[in-house]
Formats: C-alpha cells, structure tokens, sequence
C-alpha cells in the first residue's frame, strides 16, 4: 500500500496509469506462474463438461480401459470419473516409488460413497487417521495371535483341507462347480480365526455369510455402482446400492446374533478368537469409564465383517483359478503332481515344505500374478502435496495404482500375458523373488491377511493336488476351459465345472 501511496502522490494520471500497469504486470505474471505451476500436474484426456472422460472408459472393464489410457498418457496421468479427478499410477517403477517409498504420502484410503454407506469411515479397509491406525493395530496384533505365523492356523487350514477333500470326494470324478465347496473351506477358516467357531458345510448360516460376501463383491464393481460412486444423487435409481447395504445389515446382523453367543462364555483370561479380543477390550475400556474409545459396536461390527469378506472372496477365488489352470495346462499339473510325490510322497504337506517346492511354489506365484484378482488395486488418497515422477498431487487427490499394470509389466516379465510359470524360477529350476509381484499392494495399505493367505494358498492347492487331478467337463478340451475374468471387485473365473478325479 506504501508502494501505491508513492505513485499516486506523482500526479493523478500519472499514478494512475503507473497502479494500473503495476496491478497488470502482477496479474500477468500470477497467470504465469499459474500455468507453470498447472504444467506439473499429470496430464490426461480433456474431460467432457460433467461427464468428465466417461466417453472413454469401459466400466465393465474400467482397468483394461485406464491401463490403456496409460499407454497413451504415461505412468502418471489423470483422469476424470464424471466430475471426479483421479490420478492413475501404472508400470511396476511408478506405483512402488507411491505405494512404498512414497508410503505415507499415498496412505490414506478414498473412501468413495458406496464403501462410506456400508462402513461410516469405521472398520479398518474404508477408514482413515485415528480410526484406521487403531483398528489396524489391534487387527494385526490378533492375526497374529490367533492366525498369521502360528502353528494353531496351519492346524486350523490342514485340518479344512480334510473336509474339502471329502467334500470333492462326494462328486465322485463327476464335474462340478467348485465355487460353493471352495468358499466354505476358506470361510471356515476366517471363521475359527475370529470367532473360534467351525461351520458345517450344510449350515445355512455359512451359505449365507457366502452368499452376501460375493454378491457384494461383485455388485460393488458394477457399472451403476461406478456410476453412483460419480454422482452420488443417483443413489434412489442404483439397486445396486441398496442391495449392497441390505445385505451388509444382514451381515451386521447375523454377527451379532455370533457375538451374543461369544459373549455368554467370555473369559477375559482366555481369548479365543478375534472378536473375544475385541469384546474383552470394550468391556475393559466400558468399565474404566474412557468415553472416547474406538473400541465400540459399530467398529466391532465393520472390522469383523471386513476381515470375513477379504479373507473369503479373495482367497476362493485365487484357489479356483489355480484348479482352473491346472485343468487348462495338464503338463504344468502333472509337473507339479511329480514334486509332489517326489518331495512328500503320501504324507500331508506343512507350511515348512515350501521351501523344497520350487516349482509348486513358482506355479501358485504366478497363479495369483496371472489371476490379478484386484486389479485396481484399492481406492488411495494423498495426504498433502505430493511430488512423483516430476508432476505435483495436490493433498487430498483421488489416486489408483493399477495392480493389473504391475502383474503385467512387460519390463518385468518376459510373457506378461501367459501363464508362465518359469517367471519365477531361474536356469537351475530354484524358486526367485520377483519385486514386480504384487497382489497384495504395497505400502502402509498392504494386506494386513497376506502371510496367512500365503499358508492358506499353499497348503490348500497342495493337498488337493496331492489327490486329486483335475480335468475339464467330458467332451470339453483343454484348450475349450475360458480364461476370460468375470468383472466385479474381484476378477473371477467365468462360470465353469472340474472334475476332480482321485489319483491312484
């Protein structure tokens, strides 16, 4: 203001004109400045007024459409789901300098509307700050104690892998849709880690809790899902939305009808399970009077029902792409079937059998490379102003690292597209890590189930394989088994029937 004292005081015209150039000159070089500073940010395809780039995506097939875009655009561009901006991470390099060097910057979750309505910012997969840390914390400490890296997990996953044996004997070589048997092996897993408790294969409860879990799965990748998630006023004409909550009510409500049971033989000396762990917390912090505890009904509720759901369809679903693989490609199965019976013969195979496995371990690796079941990855959100790759993220910036772009780098892997499973071996036939491989993310929001879905796997497939062969429908050939994914959340395999036929 002192400035313009100065040039007014030389005469009225003259120190007029003299503000008016100066006012011009500051608003030029803001302009200026502005557009450099607009340079840095990722480039993209011009948006469409209110339909943002949507002329352009396939939402039945949103990652293949974006992983595209990114042949075009490069490993970090944007892109805009109706008004809504999104960066888009693609290439092994790009999204491990966000996800892992760049970890807490790329840390937060975007919790988009349809993971707010079932969840409220509670639980631990659709939640940020405190909450998330908490839950976080408390899930994994458990997951430990009662699941990841102990022995009574893998006693928990042998002792499934016997009912589902039977469970396929019962079809006595005939073809059948290994979707439901799959589904209630793996679920009675998560079930014993957190409620202590195992389901007959006939309860309905079971079927249920399935049942629920992959209807929203599925529905939560759906086009009008997509679409709701963009515009979220059109929420009274996606029945998909409201189907989605409904049966996450169903889920709440069904839990709860466990956690009265649990609560009547509590014993705070003794834990059984996860949600005992939970209870006994809340009890505790109930009684010394703390008025802001997470440990309450509501986050019980989300966290459970998100452990179930995780640890349920992802991990069914990677099991039925590997029998699905191995009836595909007999050589590759029979191969494995020879380790097998050369390196365990009769016995039932442990988790410390791994490591003499090389090529069973190879073939499991790149069954969940090449299933690339979230390919999409989860939903990310920065947590301030970030630089990656000389472009600038603003704090608070909707961001997704495509997995699918990892799993199938051709910089990292020599047939991206095949079923490879000397990928991860080298000339002598030894198992080899590979950093590419990522289907549990990276970062703050990896996996927190990754080591025991790692036991789960292994020891499923192997004692499977250990007694059974696998084989397409009679008068389907090998090369008539689709490959092709069915879209949700998840990346299924299309509809299709196995015989499982006992080795003799």
């Amino acid at each position: 203001m002192a400035l313009i004292d100065v040039l007014l005081s030389q005469g009225s015209s003259t120190g007029t004109i003299l503000v008016l150039l100066m006012f011009l000159v500051i608003f030029l070089f803001s302009i200026i400045s502005r557009s450099k500073d607009e340079g840095k940010y990722p480039p993209g395809p011009k948006p469409l007024p209110l339909l943002g780039n949507l002329h352009m995506l396939d939402l039945k097939k949103t990652y293949l459409s974006l992983w595209e875009l990114s042949k075009q655009y490069g490993s970090v561009y944007t892109v805009h789901f109706g008004p809504k901006k999104v960066v888009i991470l693609s290439g092994y390099k790009t999204v491990k300098q966000a996800l892992v060097n760049l970890s807490e910057e790329f840390g937060d979750r975007d919790i988009t509307p349809i993971f707010h309505d079932f969840n409220q910012g509670y639980g631990i997969m659709f939640s940020n700050g405190e909450n998330w840390r908490e839950m976080r914390r408390f899930a994994l400490s458990n997951l430990r104690d009662f699941g990841m890296g102990k022995k009574r997990s893998e006693e928990l996953i042998i002792k499934e892998t016997q009912y589902l044996k039977e469970e396929f004997e019962k079809f006595d070589g005939k073809p059948f849709d290994t979707t439901l048997p799959i589904a209630l092996a793996v679920s009675n897993v998560i079930s014993a880690i957190v409620y202590s408790i195992r389901f007959e294969y006939s309860d309905t409860k079971l079927h249920r809790m399935i049942r629920r879990a992959y209807e929203n799965m599925k529905m939560t990748g759906s086009a009008s899902v997509q679409l709701y998630n963009m515009f979220p006023w059109l929420r009274p004409f996606v029945a998909n939305q409201k189907l989605i909550v409904n049966n996450v009510r169903e889920a709440f409500k069904q839990s709860n009808e466990l956690l009265n049971g649990l609560k009547k033989t509590l014993n705070p000396q003794e834990p059984r399970g996860i949600a005992d762990s939970f209870l006994i917390r809340q009890q505790k912090d109930e009684e010394s009077g703390k008025t802001d505890s997470l440990y309450h009904a509501v986050n019980l509720d989300c966290t459970i029902n998100n452990l179930f759901a995780a640890g349920t369809d992802t991990m069914a679903t990677t099991l039925r792409w590997s029998l699905l693989l191995m009836a595909k490609y007999p050589e590759i199965q029979a191969k494995v079937q020879g380790e097998l019976d050369q390196v365990i013969g009769g016995r039932q195979p442990v988790a410390e059998d791994r490591k003499n496995l090389p090529y069973t371990d190879a073939v499991i690796h790149e069954t969940q490379r090449f299933a690339n079941i979230v390919p999409l990855g989860s939903p990310r959100q920065t947590t301030c102003d970030v630089h990656l790759n000389g472009y600038l993220i603003k704090k608070g910036t909707s961001v997704c690292a495509l997995l699918v772009s990892v799993l199938r780098d051709e910089n990292e892997w020599e047939t991206p597209n095949r079923f490879n499973p000397r990928h991860f071996l080298n000339k002598q036939g030894q198992f080899v890590k590979k950093d590419a491989f990522l289907p549990f993310s990276a970062g703050r929001r990896v996996c927190l189930g990754e080591s025991l879905a790692r036991m789960e796997l292994f020891l499923f497939f192997t004692f499977l394989l250990q007694h059974f062969c696998f084989t397409p429908p009679p008068g389907v050939s090998e090369d008539e088994l689709d490959l092709t994914p069915v879209v949700g959340f998840t990346l299924n395999p299309a509809p299709h029937k196995l015989c499982a036929v006992k080795r003799s």
